[in-house]
């Protein structure tokens, strides 16, 4: 079996996680010049946006790099849903002097689509990733056909065989520790969700792809583990997010540096679907995981003006503080020096 460095291009089998809301081209740029697979995520970026980003790659590195898209199906809005989401968030809306009939709905986060697959197709990227499952089977098509590698996130041995199935070249086995959104798509059962060094072994034995370790990685111990136990590689985030590069803001750096950052949790409160971020107010007083949550990424709109106007007051008692359970790693230093850091994990590892 190919190297995953083989399969990538790169001169290390490190990813970094693509980050939506806390990267840019920037990131990509600094991981990938420095030997690993930077990572564009695009699934909040507009037409333009992406292009200009895919650009701005282009003029940053020749080499390899990968650009991440969600594949959710998006949910068909009900009222009756948000009616009572908008009920549920209507204490926080009379404290902020909201008016809730003023505030629109809208998904927030699209899936990936014919019209991305024809900018793409501009560009042609070596590597393109998936999160909750894969796109349906003309569109990865189209992404095989200019010669890109194709990997997608699976939180089960049975997700990772469905992989496997329908056309993944590598799998990332996404630990329970991971930082942001779940990857999960064949079930919603969260009693089903395994920590890294627990899903690992179990991917590596069950598919014959090479299988990525995520969750939970932060140093090259981490790193030197997830190798000892099978893994062709690692995708490490929350690391690379008190780098200059990152565009995480202030609230959010104070957060991942404070105490606070020790207690993390899965929350749907801020789209929808369960995401792994340090808890804050709105998610110890209504609890992480609500019923009242509209789908995916449909409870975006009615939590987005509480959190305008907290962060306006310097609070992030309403924002999604993504981070992995291991915030250990965060440092204030460049991508690149985070990079070879954790390359010092793969040395160890031989």
């Amino acid at each position: 079996m190919a190297t995953l460095q083989q399969i990538l291009g790169t001169e290390l089998p490190l990813i970094q996680a693509p980050m939506a809301g806390i990267q840019v081209s920037a990131m990509a740029i600094a991981v990938s010049n420095a030997g690993g697979l930077g990572s564009l995520p695009c699934a909040m970026l507009s037409p333009d946006v992406m292009r200009s980003e895919l650009a701005a790659i282009r003029a940053g590195t020749d080499r390899p790099y990968n650009v991440n898209f969600f594949c959710h199906t998006p949910p068909v809005p009900s009222t009756e849903r948000e009616a009572t989401w908008r009920a549920a968030l209507a204490p926080y809306y009379a404290e902020f002097g909201i008016d809730a009939a003023s505030i629109p709905t809208g998904p927030g986060r699209n899936p990936f689509s014919a019209e991305v697959a024809d900018l793409l197709a501009e560009f042609k990227p070596p590597v393109v990733s998936f999160h909750f499952g894969l796109p349906p089977a003309e569109l990865l098509a189209r992404v095989h056909g200019w010669g890109a590698k194709v990997l997608a996130s699976a939180t089960t041995v049975e997700e990772a065989l469905w992989l496997e199935a329908h056309g993944a070249d590598a799998v990332i086995a996404q630990g329970l520790e991971a930082g942001g959104h779940r990857g999960h798509f064949l079930s919603h059962d969260l009693t089903k969700q395994l920590g890294t060094f627990a899903l690992l072994p179990q991917l590596v034995r069950a598919v014959k792809v090479p299988v990525i370790a995520a969750g939970g990685i932060a140093d090259a111990s981490g790193v030197a583990a997830a190798m000892a136990l099978g893994a062709a590689g690692v995708q490490v985030g929350t690391a690379y997010m008190l780098t200059p590069e990152a565009t995480t803001s202030a609230i959010h750096r104070a957060a991942l540096k404070s105490e606070a950052a020790r207690h993390t949790a899965l929350t749907n409160l801020f789209t929808g679907r369960p995401a792994r971020g340090i808890v804050n107010r709105v998610m110890r007083e209504l609890g992480p995981i609500g019923a009242a949550a509209p789908e995916f990424p449909l409870a975006t709109s009615g939590i987005a003006p509480l959190r305008a106007k907290a962060e306006a007051k310097g609070s992030g008692d309403f924002s999604p503080l993504w981070s992995g359970q291991n915030a250990a790693g965060c440092r204030e230093v460049s991508s690149a020096e985070v990079t070879r850091a954790l390359a010092q994990g793969f040395h160890a590892s031989l």
